[in-house]
């Protein structure tokens, strides 16, 4: 009969066991505009694009090389990948739920007449040994005629010392002589309990969890985007301003040689010394930028360092042999809007906060109906240690049981209600990152575009500049130009000069902007480790 019952019991738990509480998950169907809106004056083409390893279209070794190293060894990239193993970790946590739990305990005692005054007038000691979940429990109790006093020691096994516990009970007992003798007792116990989670509290849980993987991935994901985005614009502000610093000191030793021309000219009477005074102030003025770009070189050096997770010094030899700017590609395909919902990370990340929030729903409504369980335990009893499995005194029990909660001063819907804002909350920022992302698309296409338009102003500017430099120097050596005119047309060109470099790697960091935009940098299947993709990476580069 008892064995039908549980039969019974568990074809009406299988039965049940589809039935889960709370919403099903559904991922929410948001429109994206059919074309982007900004201007395409920059090569910007709706073509689909790939952005797994767009740095690659700037062909520089170097950049290459560094976003290799980068995704190896970045500390934040590291943590990223520690709260992936961590959320992995919390759904095994989530998941042993729906799994037996078995434990067991034991205990040994033994009663003895120890040769003390108390065990002198007739009252016997015993010590006992107890080994369980708690930790392990050594007990000292004596006892008398009007009751007894024991001490415990616990020792939990976390390196926190012992618990000691002292406690006495009163029950007159009847005179009793002195044991002579030893007694040893030994128990041991399993016992064994698994929840039916039959309306699907547990599962819910799991679900969760799950969701909250893939959140992590994508975040890390997002800093892989955001990590290979750093290491490019500080790549290309470290190479804009060494040619800043360049064009620097051409200007410094052309302005020089103007000092030593107006000095010369003075020294022999054919102008002032206000000329000598005007060409010294320019070149001084000149001088006073050396300083400054000095120190953006080297704090870009010192950035791409820590970025790549080493002391901030370690890239000095590498990269402070200046180097030209890598040019931007031709053509830059974008795709389309409806392409960010499947390639950015943050908005995947969002995607799947929302599924955890809609699985936890279900979790906490799970908590308004009756838990079953099945439970199971074996004991035995002995005095000698082999004999325990032998022995006469063992009892078993199994069976089902049921818990209900009938008055929780309304926790459990409160808490439904939480769950429910969360999920609320989680849909308006899974909606609103959509929007944030057709945003930064939008301004990068923008700046890009009109970025190119101004560079070639700045260049054409620069052209202009040189020839009025040439002819002003020209018309000055033989009388017919004053000197305010070429030290003003020096200064306009080195103002164009330096204007036009940071154009051009304006343009680049705005690619640089808009590819990150795009969601660049992973690829949707790619392997989860770092390692491989630092081996798509290295392929790209070779």
């Amino acid at each position: 009969m008892r064995i039908r019952t549980l039969v019974a019991v568990l074809a009406c738990a299988a039965t049940l066991s589809g039935c889960m509480t709370g919403p099903d998950y559904v991922r929410p169907d948001v429109a994206a505009p059919a074309q982007w809106t900004s201007p395409r004056e920059g090569g910007e083409s709706d073509a689909p694009v790939s952005v797994a390893t767009w740095w690659t279209t700037l062909n520089d070794p170097v950049l290459d090389q560094l976003a290799e190293r980068s995704v190896n060894a970045n500390l934040d990239l590291k943590i990223a990948e520690a709260r992936v193993r961590e959320a992995r970790a919390a759904r095994g946590i989530a998941a042993s739920a729906l799994l037996p739990s078995i434990g067991a305990a034991g205990s040994w005692t033994r009663n003895q007449a120890l040769d003390s005054p108390e065990a002198k007038q007739g009252l016997p000691f015993s010590t006992g040994l107890s080994v369980g979940p708690g930790g392990v429990t050594r007990s000292l109790t004596v006892r008398g005629q009007n009751g007894s006093i024991t001490r415990s020691r616990t020792n939990d096994g976390s390196g926190n010392g012992e618990t000691t516990t002292t406690s006495a009970s009163f029950s007159p007992q009847p005179e009793q002589e002195a044991p002579d003798r030893v007694d040893d007792v030994f128990q041991l116990g399993f016992d064994a309990a698994w929840e039916l989670d039959i309306f699907g509290g547990n599962r819910r849980a799991v679900e969760a969890a799950e969701a909250s993987i893939g959140a992590a991935e994508e975040r890390r994901r997002d800093v892989l985007v955001s990590l290979l985005a750093e290491v490019a614009r500080n790549y290309i502000e470290l190479r804009a301003t060494q040619s800043r610093l360049d064009i620097t000191n051409k200007n410094i030793e052309a302005q020089a040689e103007t000092v030593e021309l107006t000095k010369a000219r003075f020294d022999a009477g054919l102008t002032s010394e206000l000329d000598a005074v005007r060409a010294e102030a320019l070149l001084t003025a000149t001088q006073s930028q050396v300083p400054f770009l000095e120190t953006q070189i080297a704090a870009s050096m010192y950035r791409l360092a820590v970025l790549l997770g080493e002391d901030p010094g370690a890239l000095n030899a590498e990269l402070s042999t200046p180097a030209p700017m890598p040019a931007a590609p031709a053509e830059v395909p974008v795709g389309l809007p409806s392409d960010l919902l499947r390639r950015r990370p943050d908005i995947r990340t969002a995607e799947r906060e929302l599924a955890a929030a809609t699985a936890r729903i279900g979790e906490a409504t799970a908590e308004l109906f009756p838990k079953f369980y099945l439970t199971g335990s074996i004991a035995g009893r002995s005095p000698s240690m082999g004999d325990i499995l032998n022995s006469p005194n063992q009892l078993w029990s199994v069976g089902p049981s049921v818990s209900l909660p009938i008055f929780r001063g309304g926790q459990i819907r409160a808490n439904i209600e939480v769950q429910n804002a969360r999920q609320e909350q989680a849909a308006i920022a899974y909606e609103q990152s959509i929007l944030l992302a057709l945003e930064e698309v939008e301004n990068g296409l923008m700046s890009f575009s009109k970025e190119q338009v101004r560079r070639k102003s700045l260049d054409a500017s620069v052209k202009s500049n040189q020839k009025a430099v040439r002819l002003a120097n020209e018309r000055y050596v033989r009388g017919l130009e004053t000197f305010l005119n070429v030290l003003q047309a020096q200064q306009q060109l080195f103002q164009s000069q330096d204007l036009l470099v940071q154009s051009e790697s304006f343009v680049l960091t705005d690619l640089i902007s808009l590819y990150k935009a795009l969601g660049g940098g992973w690829e949707i299947a790619a392997p989860e480790t770092a390692s491989d993709e630092t081996a798509s990476i290295q392929g790209a580069a070779n």
